[in-house]
């Protein structure tokens, strides 16, 4: 390695590893100054120089002054660059400027503004800094689930800049609008911070909570502008636009200073150990993670380590602390774990901990990749795959924020893409990042928030626009099932409960589980229902902050899971049975002898056993049977029906067809997120050679949301692209027969048999050679769909399957 590379020893092995398969270099960047706008008050710049802002950044001012002139405005720049500044001028030169008003006309009307975060930690990460200001005339308060009872109506009354997030806007403000009525009169600035991370399910719903908030904003003559913060992104201001539903001016030219980050890309070697059908295991990405962390920690070199799951953040937490032991007692209490689910005072304490640098490592959920200023990290290491290139950037940046060098590593997981991106970097650095993909007409999504809008003010014919072409017909479907009643003056909401109560916005029906513990009752955190079946059934492993426990009970009606304190030296992974039935095509593409399909299908999903699995090799230790109510999921998915004589003539044989199907199918899951921001977890798909709807051999591939997330779609769209790097990743891998990191899937309900390494090639191949070349888009015909019958079939299916939603 070169000497600009001199930060790699810190990983451990030498200056040059043999699991370290590439280094890029991200330049140090030098800043580019603007002078304060003209517009701005002197008072609002005094107090920003205090803070030692003398002088900001271009796009700091670019964005604040887009914002001051009235337009929609998303800035969409690098982590660290100061987005904060950009909202945080306009809005706080407003304020202060109508205070002054009031002060000298004595009427009381000054303007006030919204601020919403995804989370309560990045709210009171933003208020903190606002305070800092010290500025007399800000009033600036959170309202969430945390703030007392006795604090809110104040907060409604007197503050002038409220911080909140979308589930209160949803539950608490806009329900109770006319409380607010006051506020909204005066409404000048909605801020949306990490506006990125709004995408699939969630983004959907946030999007109709936004159109709700305009409407509600409107009928109290107010038109605020909206201003979004985000990670660096694809066509932001489309995505924005579509967020908010309306035009959006972006400002993406990142003028911020950063130091240097080296990033390294590392894949953890095989273990010379035997898995699923005898295939070649690589030591686990839990297990090299927390290796890396604990020799980081041991440096003294301020680290944070992210990985998808709950569990994942708890493992290496805990893993790290036990190998710090015999370096020196200090050490394994100066690493923690951070992720949702814990208790209000938990995560205050771990922010405190993590600024102050008490804390030297922690392992987190991206629930810290988001804007929480934690400034003065070394190293980032990133545990697997997050999603897409936008989330890697952001974590990236998350080390060097102070301007001092950095370092990164990207952890490969047993994982198909995982495998394929630490071969093919350039697929990381010298593509694009991805657009962000939500529907907010998905039906199961738009149903419950028109009927919580109808709550709120009556749904007129005006309304109409605001929520989209398909809100019409789906209001009358709501009429016909009794949730809304039409009259003259438009569609009312009828019934006596809450219609908010409709909307789940960050899960997808069921409500949270408490995990209670057994012996004492206390509240250890919560779960969304929709993992309840797959991380609390009796059996399951549950661990928090580093404390081990086992489920005894899941009590789904009264919503809680009851656990025990235990040791184990195995963490449980359930499996499930999965059929899926067409239901309708959209459109369909003739490729030859392959019709390519994007529609609407039912998947039904049970729970039906779990596995014991060593930490650190992942060998299967037991299972056990579960007795869990099946689950129906109605959605969209993408699948090819392929000609089975064409299969036959290529000389994929009868009895080889499973095997290759069902590879290619787990490949192709794996391989989605290169095309779609979906990540493995968030899709689910079968396989069969021959279904029962279809009459074909086909592989289906689909979204593990009501009504579908977008990702299936736009692996419709991208197929050529999407297959092709899924066969190219299932021929370059060096195992025999098939492992973890192609073919074989960590969720397989068929425990990965059969499977055919060399079948999935052949048959991607083929599908790929009907297609025609990836430049042709048209290179098809529509086709008429013929009338589904029931049908069979059963793979893997995602980690939530929730169950259908009104609309």
């Amino acid at each position: 390695m070169s000497a600009q590379n001199s930060l790699i020893p810190l990983l451990g092995g030498g200056p040059d590893p043999e699991q370290l398969l590439h280094v890029r270099e991200i330049p140090a960047r030098e800043a580019e100054y603007a002078p304060w706008p003209e517009w701005a008050h002197p008072d609002v710049v005094e107090a920003f120089a205090t803070r030692g802002v003398r002088e900001p950044w271009r796009h700091q001012v670019e964005g604040a002054t887009s914002a001051h002139d009235g337009a929609h405005t998303i800035i969409a720049t690098g982590t660290a660059s100061g987005k904060s500044l950009c909202y945080q001028l306009p809005v706080l030169d407003e304020i202060h400027r109508s205070e002054l008003r009031d002060r000298a006309t004595l009427a009381p009307n000054g303007s006030v503004a919204l601020y919403l975060a995804p989370t309560k930690a990045l709210a009171a990460d933003q208020l903190s800094a606002i305070n800092a200001l010290k500025l007399p005339t800000v009033r600036a308060e959170t309202y969430d689930g945390d703030t007392e009872s006795g604090a809110r109506r104040w907060i409604r009354d007197h503050a002038n800049l409220v911080l909140a997030n979308p589930d209160m806007l949803h539950y608490g403000i806009l329900p109770n609008h006319t409380w607010w009525a006051r506020f909204f009169r005066r409404l000048k600035y909605v801020i949306i911070d990490e506006a990125h991370s709004y995408r699939g399910v969630f983004g959907s719903h946030v999007a109709n909570l936004l159109r709700r908030l305009r409407r509600i904003c409107a009928s109290y003559g107010a038109h605020p502008v909206f201003i979004g913060a985000s990670a660096t992104a694809a066509e932001p201001a489309a995505s924005f636009g579509r967020l908010i539903g309306a035009p959006v001016r972006a400002v993406d030219r990142d003028s911020s200073p950063h130091g240097s980050t080296t990033v390294a890309f590392w894949e953890p070697q095989l273990t010379g150990m035997k898995g699923e059908n005898g295939a070649a295991t690589r030591r686990t990405v839990i297990a090299e993670t927390s290796d890396l962390l604990a020799n980081l920690v041991s440096s003294h070199v301020r680290t944070i380590a992210f990985i998808k799951s709950r569990r994942g953040a708890e493992s290496i937490a805990q893993t790290s602390r036990r190998m710090l032991e015999d370096v020196h007692p200090s050490l394994p209490h100066r690493i923690a774990a951070y992720r949702s689910g814990y208790l209000p005072e938990e995560r205050r304490a771990l922010e405190t901990a993590l600024r102050s640098g008490e804390l030297l490592g922690v392992a987190s959920t991206s629930a810290l990749e988001l804007g929480i200023d934690i400034s003065g990290l070394d190293a980032v290491l990133i545990a697997g795959w997050p999603g897409t290139r936008a989330s890697l950037m952001q974590q990236i940046g998350r080390a060097g924020r102070s301007g001092q060098d950095a370092i990164a590593a990207f952890v490969a997981s047993d994982d198909p893409l995982d495998t394929y991106l630490v071969h093919h970097p350039e697929a990381v650095f010298d593509l694009a990042v991805e657009a962000t993909v939500f529907d907010p007409s998905n039906p199961y999504v738009l149903g419950p928030h028109l009927c919580a809008a109808a709550a709120e003010r009556p749904l007129t014919d005006e309304d109409l626009d605001l929520f989209g072409a398909t809100s019409e017909d789906l209001l009358g479907t709501l009429c016909e099932q009794g949730f809304l009643r039409r009259r003259p003056a438009g569609w009312f909401w009828t019934h006596p409960q809450s219609a908010a109560a409709m909307v789940n916005l960050r899960a997808d029906g069921g409500g949270p589980i408490n995990i209670v513990e057994a012996e004492s009752g206390a509240l250890l955190g919560t779960m969304d229902s929709p993992q309840s079946h797959y991380q609390a059934h009796p059996g399951a492993v549950y661990v928090h902050q580093g404390r081990t426990y086992v489920v005894q009970e899941l009590n789904e009606q009264d919503h809680c899971a009851v656990v025990a304190r235990a040791h184990p030296d195995y963490y449980t992974q359930a499996r499930d049975v999965t059929q899926i039935e067409v239901i309708g095509r959209d459109v369909s593409q003739l490729w030859g002898g392959v019709l390519a399909n994007f529609g609407d299908v039912k998947v039904t999903t049970q729970v039906v056993s779990f596995q014991r699995k060593a930490f650190s090799s992942n060998e299967i230790l037991g299972e056990e049977p579960l007795e869990l109510e099946a689950r129906d999921l109605f959605t969209k998915s993408v699948w090819f029906e392929i000609s089975p004589q064409l299969l036959e003539a290529e000389g994929i044989s009868a009895e080889e067809l499973p095997g290759a199907l069902h590879a290619a199918e787990h490949a192709a899951i794996g391989l989605l997120p290169l095309v779609a921001s979906s990540d493995r977890w968030d899709i689910g798909g079968v396989s069969t050679a021959l279904h029962a709807d279809t009459g074909q051999p086909t592989i289906f591939v689909y979204d593990g949301h009501p009504g579908g997330a977008g990702f299936a779609e736009r692996g419709f769209d991208a197929a050529r692209i999407w297959l092709s790097a899924t066969r190219d990743a299932i021929a370059a891998c060096e195992c025999e027969s098939g492992c973890p990191s192609c073919v074989q899937s960590p969720k397989c309900g068929n425990r990965n048999n059969p499977l055919s390494k060399g079948g999935a090639v052949a048959v991607l191949s083929l599908i790929l050679q009907q297609a025609g070349p990836a430049a042709d888009p048209g290179a098809s015909d529509p086709v008429a769909p013929p009338r589904p019958q029931p049908s069979g079939g059963a793979d893997e299916s995602p980690s939530s399957s929730p169950t259908r939603l009104a609309g």
